[in-house]
């Protein structure tokens, strides 16, 4: 195993800066690239070396971490890297991308000699910048050996969820994760919604429950983030906590299972979005119960 790795990291957005820093505190090199340079620029401060293209990113790297928006831009990120990508490298691909996308993706890895990992991971800023992440990965044997410090760098917990990266076991694990996730996010904001409309006071219900089986730290904390009015800088955003639940709500289609309260987070997602909520904590899906002016 080689102790010091050179990491490609494409998309440095809430997650993949954050993972990034890890990844340089454990020893490492890294090379970053996101399509808007200023929100890369920061990490050179970390030691991290900012590349102006995907392809002068990956020159020469041992492992390419793609944490982006979507399927569609880690297919034009990795098109846009091929100059520079080596034959044999690991590519960690962690961007929540839905079932298809996957399979697309392990496609291209098999096309251009890419070592490919399904790795999805669970958590939000915080655990990112503390480098306690859940890595959720499926990928080869022969190979781990590389990815191991990096999953080690950026995670406290690798979940091995098979070794046919192209199944995306790690991503059907992950969707299921997210499916509750955004169930309980949704149905945080509509308590404060329904508390608000009948003039309750939110602290009666959380003593009501309190020590009790309905009672979550997940709920109290994303609940606080409304009440105390902290949606930025966002732990997850809206905009990308829409675009999961559709994934969510198109995977389940695709087992022949109807997601009635994912298509309703979604729809709740998008609605908070439109009033102008797409980069604060996905917590202000509490505003898609008013119609705001």
């Amino acid at each position: 195993m080689t102790d010091k790795l050179t990491v490609s990291v494409l998309g440095t957005g809430i997650m993949g800066a954050a993972m990034a820093r890890c990844i340089v505190r454990a020893g490492h090199t890294v090379r970053a690239w996101n399509r808007t340079r200023a929100k890369a620029e920061p990490l050179a401060a970390d030691g991290a070396h900012i590349a102006g293209t995907p392809a002068e990113a990956v020159e020469g790297a041992d492992v390419v971490l793609t944490m982006l928006y979507d399927g569609d831009t880690v297919r034009e990120t990795m098109r846009e890297a091929v100059p520079g990508l080596r034959p044999g490298a690991v590519w960690v691909q962690s961007t929540t991308a839905g079932l298809e996308a996957v399979a697309d993706l392990a496609g291209f890895a098999r096309e251009h000699g890419l070592v490919f990992y399904d790795a999805p991971v669970l958590g939000t800023r915080q655990p990112a910048e503390a480098g306690q992440l859940t890595v959720l990965a499926a990928g080869p044997e022969a190979g781990r050996e590389t990815v191991t410090p990096v999953f080690d760098a950026v995670g406290a917990r690798t979940v091995w969820a098979g070794e046919d990266a192209a199944a995306a076991g790690a991503t059907r694990l992950k969707l299921v994760a997210n499916s509750w996730v955004l169930a309980a996010t949704a149905a945080a904001g509509e308590v404060l919604a329904l508390s608000k409309a009948l003039g309750v006071d939110p602290e009666s219900f959380f003593g009501l429950i309190e020590g009790g089986p309905l009672d979550m730290g997940y709920l109290r904390a994303k609940s606080q983030l409304v009440l105390e009015g902290r949606l930025t800088p966002a732990q997850f955003a809206v905009a990308t906590a829409e675009k999961d639940a559709r994934l969510i709500v198109r995977a389940g289609e695709r087992g022949g299972a109807r997601l009635d309260v994912a298509e309703a987070a979604a729809a709740r997602f998008a609605r908070a979005a439109a009033q102008g909520h797409a980069d604060e904590d996905m917590a202000a899906a509490y505003f898609a119960s008013f119609d705001e002016k």
